[in-house]
């Protein structure tokens, strides 16, 4: 018994520690030949890994983020997940928004701790976990979708990072109107987003910024001209394109591979309604 409290007072002094590892901690294990896994510490789990036996993850919990663990045939690194592991580790039925777009997306909208963010379109809730780190912990994020089904990841995912508190799901068809208003920032990522100008122009604050992300150069147009017909300004475009360099003494060159193109992003603003001038 007192061997049982001993073990209980180290467990919650190493939790007070900042930077140590506690049992339900994300922990992204990364080994040398950059094979990586995301594991949820959980006590009497074992991890399987690709270069020796499974790993006890109890063994984990009170260590530091950083720590170098040994393996049968290598050597790894228990580190903590930023967004950009979060969002490439996605559990995914559908495509994802990468973090190279996402950065430049919430940078672009204006979306930061305190803002009102829509989605519309939730696919696997990759750009969802984004955008709710970005407004946590004063804003919130309400996404949307078609089908009430196909949002199951997104809701694993959202969890799974400890963001849910600022995302409310939601299911509507399009065209429909929104229950919520004065968005500071909403983002469309569906097939036909110039159907939604309208009802996505009522809910948005004057000022607010709209950002479309589509695959296609006819999407986009068309998208631009729509959102001019409706008094839309500021009307852009950009698309990112990501490769990697491999810094090596005396070899240093681009990797042969590359992130080329995953979305386009149409990026828009709401002006003020124009008011009627008085009579003169």
């Amino acid at each position: 018994m007192k061997e049982d409290n001993v073990t209980a007072m180290n467990e919650t002094a190493s939790r007070q520690i900042p930077g140590t590892i506690a049992e339900g901690d994300l922990v992204l294990l990364w080994f040398d030949d950059e094979r990586t896994y995301m594991i949820e510490v959980a006590r009497g789990k074992r991890a399987s890994i690709h270069c020796g036996k499974p790993l006890l993850v109890d063994d984990w919990i009170g260590q530091p983020f950083g720590k170098k663990i040994v393996c049968e045939h290598g050597s790894g690194y228990l580190l903590k997940p930023t967004m950009e592991d979060l969002m490439m580790k996605a559990s995914r039925e559908s495509g994802i928004i990468y973090p190279k777009d996402a950065a430049l997306l919430i940078m672009k909208a204006g979306i930061h701790s305190g803002s009102k963010v829509m989605e519309v379109g939730t696919g696997s809730g990759s750009l969802t976990m984004a955008l709710a780190q970005a407004v946590a912990p004063a804003g919130h994020v309400f996404t949307y979708d078609r089908r009430d089904d196909l949002p199951k990841n997104a809701h694993k995912n959202i969890a799974r990072a400890g963001l849910g508190d600022h995302v409310t799901f939601c299911q509507r068809q399009a065209m429909e109107p929104f229950p919520e208003k004065d968005f500071d920032a909403v983002i469309l990522d569906i097939p036909q987003p110039w159907d939604e100008v309208q009802v996505v122009k009522q809910a948005l604050k004057p000022g607010g910024r709209l950002v479309s992300l589509n695959p296609t150069f006819n999407q986009i147009e068309k998208m631009a001209e729509t959102l001019r017909e409706h008094g839309f300004i500021l009307v852009e475009a950009r698309e990112l394109l990501e490769r990697e360099i491999l810094a090596r003494g005396g070899k240093t060159r681009p990797v042969q591979r590359m992130v080329g193109h995953t979305e386009f992003m149409l990026f828009a603003v709401r002006p003020a309604d124009s008011e009627p001038q008085a009579a003169s």
